[in-house]
């Protein structure tokens, strides 16, 4: 993706920050559009939590329609951005869900399990913390994989075959990898074209991911981008994608 390009995606997407004020101050209609989309982006992540805190499919459910109505009803219209990060502020949030949650438990359940403990103690924030962060990073990495795929599909270049392919099979030498690629797309590939289109299909991935972390930051500079890809883990493989990219001052 060009500059040019990449600058046009960004400009036709809604940061966070611009939903939280058609949230709050934009028409009824502006609201509950501003509302959903906001819900959409942060719904894969806090499901996985949720589900990973409980252990139990149905109560995860349960509690995850739970935090939808309150998402919805406004409740996180009180965002101040000036404070921090809407994850952090929706993290603090999914916390005092699962605190309510065990305290309305019965005595005799709450004795019998140490999750409560776990989400309530110092030891578990830190760990809700890492769960979530986790989380997140694999939302941002599903989106990026369906932008790839996107983008294979416009442009007819394998990037999202060949990068899948790698990641499924690391052994495979390039004639290998050509070969296999050659067979499921059903055209040439030499060994040569395969290592020239592996590499250009992790520089594109990286770039679809900066794209989803710069969307999510209220001032997408190069250094709020760079603190979020380090928190994800991700800053050294995106790295030469951000020395090539036009930030913000």
């Amino acid at each position: 993706m060009d500059q040019s390009e990449s600058g046009a995606k960004l400009s036709e997407l809604l940061t966070q920050t611009t939903l939280l004020f058609q949230a709050h101050h934009g028409t009824p209609e502006e609201s509950d559009v501003a509302m959903q989309l906001l819900m959409l982006r942060y719904s894969g992540a806090v499901h996985r939590y949720l589900l990973k805190a409980v252990g139990d499919p149905e109560v995860a459910k349960d509690l995850n329609q739970e935090f939808s109505v309150k998402f919805l009803e406004g409740r996180f219209r009180q965002f101040d951005p000036k404070r921090g990060r809407f994850r952090d502020y929706l993290k603090r949030a999914v916390r005092n869900l699962m605190v309510d949650h065990f305290r309305k438990r019965e005595p005799a359940d709450r004795l019998g399990t140490n999750m409560e403990a776990t989400i309530l103690g110092d030891p578990g924030l830190v760990e809700f913390d890492e769960q979530f962060r986790l989380s997140w990073r694999q939302d941002l990495m599903e989106r990026a994989w369906s932008a790839l795929h996107d983008h294979e599909t416009r442009t007819g270049r394998p990037y999202w075959h060949i990068l899948r392919l790698r990641m499924a099979r690391p052994e495979l030498r390039s004639p290998e990898l050509a070969e296999e690629i050659a067979r499921k797309l059903n055209r040439p590939m030499s060994a040569g074209n395969a290592r020239q289109t592996l590499h250009r299909a992790r520089d594109k991935f990286a770039e679809f991911l900066v794209d989803e972390v710069r969307v999510s930051l209220k001032h997408p500079n190069r250094d709020e981008v760079e603190e979020e890809l380090a928190d994800l883990k991700l800053l050294e493989f995106c790295k030469p994608v951000l020395d090539r990219l036009k930030f913000d001052s």
